[in-house]
């Protein structure tokens, strides 16, 4: 095990390995547990994102927040970008190595899986 893999949280995983697709088990196996790793990081951002943009989400309806974030994850390449970066920089060389061929869908869920931390908050 690298040393990247042992700072990040044990997620227990209810689902049956051999019964996963290669990207639900690459999701589970190095996404969510750097997720859940990044989740502090990844508000900051967040609020940082949120004040340039001079918006404040407190203010608005669950369903207008979630219907702007989800906008914002849409529209804005820069946002995608950098919250990808906080996550592809946690890979170890195996896992990049698994990553790139499943990129676009792994990017999908990193996104979404982001997205959705973000309205947990």
């Amino acid at each position: 095990m690298e040393p990247k893999e042992t700072i990040r949280p044990h997620l227990a995983v209810s689902h049956d390995p051999k019964a996963q697709s290669a990207i639900e088990q690459f999701q589970n196996k190095t996404l969510r547990p750097i997720l859940k790793l990044q989740h502090p990081l990844l508000v900051a951002y967040f609020k940082a994102y949120l004040q340039q943009k001079k918006t404040d989400l407190n203010r608005l309806p669950a369903e207008k927040k979630k219907a702007w974030v989800e906008k914002a994850f849409k529209n804005d390449q820069s946002l995608k970008r950098e919250v990808k970066c906080l996550i592809l920089g946690h890979f170890t060389v195996a896992e990049f190595e698994a990553y790139r061929p499943i990129a676009q869908d792994a990017n999908k869920r990193i996104w979404t899986m982001a997205c959705e931390r973000l309205l947990s908050v």
